[in-house]
Formats: C-alpha cells, sequence, structure tokens
C-alpha cells in the first residue's frame, strides 16, 4: 500500500496481557500511540481499565461516522478537524481514533497529528491512540508513533473468559478435567470469536470436550482459509497406514507427550521440527499428514508458489504474514513441502530468497514453542547447511526405497484399503517383482489392478496385480543415477528412517 510504514518504527512492544501493554505504552508519555489489532471492544475495555487505574482519566473515541464524542459530530467527522478539536482541549484525556489509519496519507493530517505531537509531549495522561488492524503509516510520522502490537488473548485471559461465562450461563457444562486442554486450543482466537464458539456450542446442549474442540479447530480453519496461501490439511490417516519407516514412527509415538501444554509447563523440552528428505514417493507427505493424527494437532501446509505470486503483497510480506497466521492458531503443525523449492533455494540458476530465507531461521528459533514444522525435500544436495544443522530441527530423516519386508507391509496396507484378502495372494513373488520400488508405485500398481477387475465385473487377484506391476516402471529405473546420487548424498548425513538402516548404494 503506497504510504504504508515497512521499516522499523519508534518502538514495536509485544508483551503478555492486554492491560500490561496498555500501561507499558501511556507510562512513556508518547502523544501518539498506534495500536494494531482486530479487537477494539476489548481494546475499548483495556483502555477504561488503565484509564481507571491513573485516577480516572477521561476516554473519548472518533469515528468517521459519529465525530469525535463530546463535540459536534458534524464538525468533528472529518479527521483534521478532529485532531484540531483535540489539540484544543486541556487536560488529561485519551482519545480514541477508530477509522483514522486509512486517511493518513492526507499530508494536512500528518501535519496536524504532528503539531499536536509536539504540543503534547511530556504531558501526562494525554495520549491519542490510532486504532487499525493493518499498519498503514506515512514515512513522515514513523518516528513520532509507538507502535503496539496488541497481543490476543493470553492462557490466563482466556481461562478467565471461560468461567465469566459460564458463570452467566450454568447450563453450558465443561469438565474441569478438559479444561486447559480447550484453553490451550483457544489460543490464537480473538476474545469475540472464543465468546461466540462457546455460546454456539453451549447452546446446542453440547459442551463435552470433543464437541468443543472440534468447534474450535473448525475455527481456526476459517481463520486460515481466509489468509488463501495455508491450506488445511484434515487428520486422515492414522499411523497403521503408514507402512515400513519404522525409526520414524518410534521417533512420533515418543514425542507425541511432548507436545503439549503439560510437557511445556514442566520445563520439559517440546520437539520443534522434523526434516525428513529422500526419494520421491517413499512416504515423506504421508508422515506429515500422520503427525497430525497422531498428535491430535491441526496440519496447515504453506503454499510458497502463491507467497511467491503477487497475489498477496510482496512475498516478503505474505510469507510474514503466514507466519504470523500459523503463531494465531497454534498449536499447530506448519508443513512446508518440498523446502528446497519453498525458500528459493539455488538450483539451475534460482538464487536463493535471501529475505525469506533468513527471516524463516530466525522464525524458527523464536517462534511460540507449540508450533512444530514438518519439512519434506526430495532434492537435498539442494539444501544449505544452515538448514541441516543440527538445532534448527530436532532431528533430519532419510527416507529410502523400501526393503522387502517394508514392500511387503505396504502391500497388506493397500490391498486391505481397497477391499481385498492379503492372505490370497504371494508376497514373496511380489517382492521380487517389485524390488527398487517405492511406496507410491506399490500403491499405483494395486489401484490399476482393481480398477481392471472392476471393469470386468470382478474382484481382482494375484494375476490382476502381477500384470499391473509388469506395466509399472519405477522411479528407481527411470531416473536410475538421480536416486543413487540422492542415497549416497544422505548416507553419513541423516538419520535412516526405517529399522533396517542405511544401505550403502553400489
Amino acid at each position: 500500500m503506497n504510504g504504508a510504514c515497512t521499516g522499523p518504527l519508534a518502538k514495536v512492544t509485544v508483551m503478555s496481557s492486554l492491560t500490561d501493554q496498555l500501561e507499558s505504552a501511556v507510562a512513556g508519555r508518547s502523544p501518539l500511540i498506534y495500536l494494531l489489532t482486530t479487537e477494539e471492544e476489548r481494546l475499548m475495555k483495556g483502555l477504561r481499565e488503565v484509564a481507571a487505574g491513573q485516577g480516572g482519566v477521561p476516554v473519548f473515541t472518533w469515528t468517521c461516522v459519529q465525530g469525535l464524542e463530546g463535540a459536534d459530530a458534524t464538525e468533528t467527522q472529518d479527521p483534521v478537524r478532529a485532531v484540531a478539536a483535540v489539540a484544543q482541549r486541556t487536560g488529561p484525556g485519551y482519545f480514541v481514533f477508530k477509522d483514522l489509519a486509512p486517511f493518513l496519507s492526507r499530508p494536512e493530517l500528518a501535519r496536524a497529528l504532528r503539531d499536536l505531537y509536539y504540543r503534547s509531549l511530556d504531558l501526562e495522561h494525554r495520549h491519542v491512540f490510532i486504532v487499525s488492524p493493518e499498519l498503514v503509516l506515512p514515512e513522515t510520522l514513523r518516528k513520532e508513533c509507538y507502535l503496539v502490537e496488541i497481543s490476543l488473548p493470553t492462557e490466563d485471559e482466556i481461562a478467565e473468559q471461560l468461567a465469566r461465562v459460564q458463570a452467566d450461563h450454568p447450563e453450558y457444562t465443561l469438565p474441569e478435567d478438559a479444561v486447559g486442554e480447550v484453553v490451550l486450543a483457544l489460543k490464537g482466537l480473538t476474545e469475540t470469536e472464543i465468546r461466540q464458539i462457546v455460546h454456539r456450542v453451549g447452546r446446542r446442549g453440547h459442551t463435552d470436550k470433543d464437541r468443543l474442540l472440534d468447534e474450535i479447530f473448525a475455527e481456526k480453519r476459517n481463520i486460515v482459509k481466509k489468509s488463501g496461501y495455508l491450506e488445511f490439511s484434515p487428520p486422515r490417516y492414522d499411523i497403521g497406514s503408514m507402512g515400513g519407516l519404522d525409526n520414524l514412527k518410534e521417533w512420533l509415538i515418543k514425542r507425541r507427550k511432548l507436545f503439549s501444554r503439560e510437557a511445556l509447563s514442566a520445563g520439559v523440552p517440546v520437539p520443534k521440527g522434523l526434516l525428513m528428505m529422500g526419494v520421491s514417493g517413499c512416504g515423506k507427505s504421508l508422515a506429515v499428514k500422520v503427525i497430525s493424527s497422531l498428535w491430535q494437532v491441526p496440519l496447515f501446509r504453506l503454499d510458497m508458489n502463491l507467497v511467491f505470486s503477487g497475489m498477496y503483497g510482496t512475498p516478503e510480506e505474505a510469507f510474514h504474514k503466514a507466519l504470523r497466521t500459523i503463531e494465531s492458531v497454534a498449536p499447530a503443525i506448519l508443513w512446508l513441502d518440498e523446502i528446497e523449492n519453498a525458500l528459493g533455494m539455488e538450483e539451475s540458476g534460482i538464487k536463493i530468497d535471501s529475505h525469506i530465507f533468513s527471516a524463516f531461521l530466525t522464525w524458527m528459533q523464536e517462534k511460540p514453542p507449540l508450533i512444530f514444522i514438518a519439512a519434506t525435500a526430495n532434492r537435498i544436495n539442494a539444501l544449505p547447511a544452515e538448514i541441516i544443522r543440527k538445532g534448527r530441527f530436532d532431528q533430519v530423516f532419510f527416507c529410502d526405497l523400501p526393503v522387502d519386508e517394508e514392500r511387503n507391509e505396504i502391500f497388506h496396507i493397500h490391498l486391505k484399503r481397497n477391499g481385498a484378502t492379503p492372505e490370497e495372494f504371494d508376497f514373496k513373488m511380489l517382492a521380487v517383482m517389485t524390488q527398487g520400488w517405492n511406496g507410491a508405485e506399490i500403491e499405483q500398481a494395486v489401484i490399476s489392478a482393481r480398477t481392471e477387475a472392476y471393469y470386468e465385473g470382478r474382484l481382482f487377484g494375484q494375476r490382476d496385480l502381477s500384470a499391473a506391476i509388469s506395466k509399472i516402471v519405477p522411479l528407481s529405473e527411470t531416473m536410475e543415477q538421480q536416486i543413487k546420487a540422492i542415497r549416497s548424498w544422505a548416507f553419513s548425513r541423516a538419520t535412516s528412517a526405517s529399522k533396517y538402516g542405511r544401505r550403502r548404494v553400489g
């Protein structure tokens, strides 16, 4: 947006609670305070609470429709006249301008605010608050405005709100042992959204934990959907749907209880991320989806193609908004598919996007603890050392081509999923016929066999599957040299996802 501020401001404040943030802002006696928030109602309650604690400072509001409170509406609907009216008043006061941001590009308004700023310097309890859900500041006001990014309700504030709602509506019953989990799930929502969810569930007569959690996650899905570049991935795959990769499965199972509010409160290190690299079609994306089901945490896939498309502003701006959106719906899993492409790694003349890459590395270190990064990569040699070094991810797994036992396990899963009886198939023969195959190719062979048999009006069997296998050329043959290079590169650089360990490439 033209005139919008993109550089650093006089100050950016992000603290734990609303009252703490507002009290800190007014303590510095800054005449102009920019409050970045979508929660006008909650903000006004907080400002009135702070004003009362300062000896009863009067609070006035301005909107482009109603004008300045306490003044003639028709005279003060224009923002320049409204600021001039504030400048003429004497004594303390909190003047809250709700619709001022869209008018800040007007030079006469910027001049009026600067004049008010210098007249009011060092005056106690006299502040003009600009309230807006987006940051729109011209260069002429950057130094004068003190920016406060209002945080969403904390866990304590959410718990208090739930208690108030239940006190007002005793029929809304929620088991005590479920309160902690519900409070954690509600983090990232506004006060209004929380109230609406509780009322919506309570009035239907369903306030059990599972029902309430379903409503919360549905609300978070809607929030993410509005962003455009984040996609919610429903938890449809359990850990039994993933064949092989036993080391990876064991790692995920052991950390299921660690990714929780209880572990965080106990001071236990919370899992922060996992990188899965390897041959295409060997189950990396499926493993990411399994994490969501196993840990019962919503999964969101970030579409970097849309971030780089320019549809949502500059790539840096869109990427930053995506990370902030994920923070708002925590606890969550952020899925970066093919991270070597997502972050613009250098290959074939494509240069790395240093701004996004460095921003992502910084965010990985500073993100909220209950956001887990699940990244996958195919062209692992395109990954820079900064990504795969220890400390960025908890573990780096390599997903290799499945061995005989793992391919048999994958066949069992897909045969049962397609209505066949696994005992009727010769797995020794299937293992020999699919040497060097990946899991995706096995799945496609089973689907092809079932399709052919269904076309002929019968159940499919060993003969159909053998015929389907004979028509498929596996990736290990068509891309033999590339796959050998991938396996050779990963041999000493990553932990094998398979319990059968690393297998040196000949």
